[in-house]
Formats: structure tokens, C-alpha cells, sequence
């Protein structure tokens, strides 16, 4: 399983930064005919995304086009269990994608509506935020 991060970075850890707003790039289908929009800002893991999309991938038995629109290239740290309070900020743990509320995760093309709508409702069940089904026209 090859997890999405970035190849390097210029700071090897980050602060948590804010959680709010609304999306003014990447709110708006640009690839595909269908696609799959957040409606609270929050993280989604490398991991949820390699999950939600291994269930559109396998649901469509990989026909149609598939584009991610995020990249997690957020780094997460972690104390390692049962340490003491204190010695400083946490190993790198994994990565994560900061998403706001209107912000695009998946596009899809080539498919029918139906599929696409399945598809995208499976691979929803896999990220911890509320999302909601689009389409071309909307």
C-alpha cells in the first residue's frame, strides 16, 4: 500500500494551524462529471484517502477516471505511548490533508451517473468529514 506524502519538505514539522473557512480553490468540478465535495473543514489522513479510494477503484472495478484533488502534505506528530510530559514535539507520525467546506476530494468521468454516485457514497464512509455528492452543472 503506497501511501500519498510528499518527497521532502522544507520543515520537518508543522504547527496545527486553523480549521475554519470556506474554499475558494478547488471548489469546482475541473476534470470529471462527478465528484465528491466536503462540507466541514477538518484532516483527512493519507490512510482515508488510500481507503476511499480502494472503494471507488474496486466498486468500479476500476473503469472510469478517478482524479484526487487533495494531497496530504500536512506532517502529524505523536509522543510515543506512555512517555512523560514534556522532551519537546513528537516523531512524524503520518501525513494529513487540510480540507475546507466547499473543497473537492474526488472527481469522477467516464461512468455512469449511478455508479459514480455509489462509488463516491462508499468511498464518503471512509472520511471523517460530511460530505456531499455533485455533478457537471451544479
Amino acid at each position: 500500500m503506497a501511501l500519498l506524502q510528499p518527497k521532502r519538505t522544507k520543515y520537518r514539522k508543522t504547527f496545527k494551524g486553523v480549521r475554519t473557512g470556506i474554499a475558494t480553490r478547488s471548489n469546482k468540478l475541473a476534470f470529471g462529471t462527478f465528484g465528491l465535495k466536503v462540507m466541514e473543514a477538518g484532516w483527512i489522513s493519507a490512510r482515508q484517502l488510500e481507503a476511499a479510494r480502494r472503494a471507488m477503484a474496486h466498486f468500479t472495478q476500476r473503469g472510469g477516471r478517478i482524479w484526487i484533488r487533495i494531497f496530504p502534505d500536512k506532517p502529524i506528530t505523536k509522543h510515543p505511548a506512555e512517555s512523560r510530559m514534556g522532551s519537546g514535539k513528537g516523531d512524524v507520525e503520518g501525513y494529513v490533508a487540510v480540507v475546507k467546506r466547499g473543497q473537492l476530494v474526488f472527481e469522477m468521468g467516464a461512468i455512469d451517473r449511478g455508479v459514480a454516485q455509489e462509488a463516491l457514497r462508499l468511498a464518503a464512509h471512509k472520511l471523517p468529514v460530511a460530505t456531499k455528492f455533485i455533478e457537471k452543472g451544479e
